[in-house]
């Protein structure tokens, strides 16, 4: 049986350039998403450098990084509406990023959906895997439903320095999402900005911490079609926001309507509006579940301590197998193996890489017997590296204390 031929690409397998002069490993987004692997399992970055980027793309494979040189001059994008699409659908999907799949970071670009007509459903991101990151971000469409993230099941999103704008429910996360430090723009009069649905898990909710609302006269804040639950923290409002707080969309058919056994749950605490606040969104974070304080009004909290992305703490050793002259690290995640890291003890002896990139166990290999002794005080050398595989905010380096 004749093996697949592959392309006989040359680059870092952990670090991608993309350069539309032609000063990196590939001149599209598309070319080096397609020179991945089938499978991921260690983080691979696509760094892209300034340029814009006409192409529509999409991502199958977990653990990628799409980082741009900077974040005005580093733009994707493409027109489509999503009506076009499902008239005469494609395999790259209905978004100009269509994510499907697991830790995908992306950062310090932008991402436009460049069709003119404001008000129908045009994504700039859409997908449905989880652990999803915007980091300093524009991402912008002149239709609704600019960023949808749509894992109903287990999707956790979170969102930063990001800058949001559309003309209906542009950001509409299913599942659990945190945002900060952001800024919504509102295109159309009288719809709303923010959308919801967190209906399979009570615990469910979209939470926005320290952002800033604006746009048309007359814009609306939230509304939700399925159970929801949004906490807004800090946020300013221009005076251009209506006074309509946040709602559930019904119909006259009532079979049209979505389970709402659980009451309207809008938490508020410390905003404001220019020209004056609105009764609606008093502080009332107190009455939520659990009565929860400002300080605890964090990722982790939002995320069910399923996952913390702003944690800077490296994955930590579970367990350890000494087997005469190899050992086995057992790590609380994947690992992402860059370079050929060599452990040095101590008292100096040597363990250098074997195998396990991209699993939660390393072995190690030593041209002597390997003792317990030999284990205290591991330091990494050689120029190697070994990273927490998870999307997080920050690079996380493993902690080689044993025990820990």
């Amino acid at each position: 049986m004749l093996a697949a031929s592959q392309p006989a690409y040359s680059f870092d397998p952990h670090f991608i350039v993309v350069a539309k002069d032609g000063t990196g490993d590939f001149t599209t987004i598309t070319r080096a998403i397609d020179a991945l692997s089938m499978f991921s399992y260690q983080r691979v970055v696509i760094y892209i450098k300034n340029g814009v980027y006409n192409e529509k793309i999409r991502i199958t494979q977990d653990y990628v990084t799409l980082r741009g040189e900077s974040r005005d001059s580093t733009i994707i994008e493409y027109s489509q509406l999503r009506t076009d699409w499902i008239a005469h659908k494609d395999s790259i999907g209905p978004a100009v990023v269509n994510l499907h799949a697991d830790d995908i970071v992306i950062e310090n670009l932008t991402i436009e959906n460049t069709q003119p007509e404001v008000g129908p459903h045009a994504f700039a991101v859409y997908g449905d895997g989880t652990r999803t990151i915007l980091l300093n971000c524009k991402v912008v469409s002149n239709g609704g439903d600019t960023v949808s993230m749509w894992d109903y099941k287990t999707g956790m999103y979170y969102y930063a320095n990001c800058r949001f704008q559309g003309a209906v429910d542009f950001v509409c996360p299913r599942g659990w999402c945190f945002v900060r430090d952001s800024k919504f723009y509102e295109l159309k009069k009288g719809t709303a900005s923010i959308w919801h649905a967190g209906g399979l898990n009570i615990d469910q909710k979209f939470v926005i911490v320290n952002s800033s609302f604006d746009g048309v006269k007359g814009f609306g804040l939230g509304r939700h079609h399925y159970e929801a639950q949004f906490y807004l923290v800090k946020c300013k409002f221009s005076g251009n926001m209506a006074d309509t707080p946040i709602y559930r969309v019904t119909y006259k058919d009532s079979s049209m309507n979505r389970p709402f056994n659980w009451g309207e749950r809008d938490y508020y605490y410390d905003c404001s509006r220019a020209g004056g606040n609105y009764g609606w969104f008093a502080n009332n974070l107190s009455t939520a579940a659990g009565a929860p304080t400002l300080d605890e009004v964090t990722p982790s909290w939002t995320f069910d301590s399923n996952w913390n992305p702003e944690s800077t703490a490296g994955p930590s050793i579970a367990k350890y197998e000494i087997h005469g002259k190899y050992l086995l690290l057992f790590f609380k995640e994947p690992i992402t193996v860059n370079g050929k890291p060599v452990l040095t003890s101590k008292d100096g002896k040597t363990l250098v890489y074997n195998s396990g990139a991209g699993s939660d166990t390393i072995r190690f290999d030593s041209a002597q017997l390997i003792s317990e002794n030999d284990l205290a005080g591991l330091s990494l050398k050689n120029g190697g590296k070994l990273i927490g595989t998870m999307a997080s905010v920050y690079q996380r380096n493993v902690n080689l204390t044993l025990g820990s």
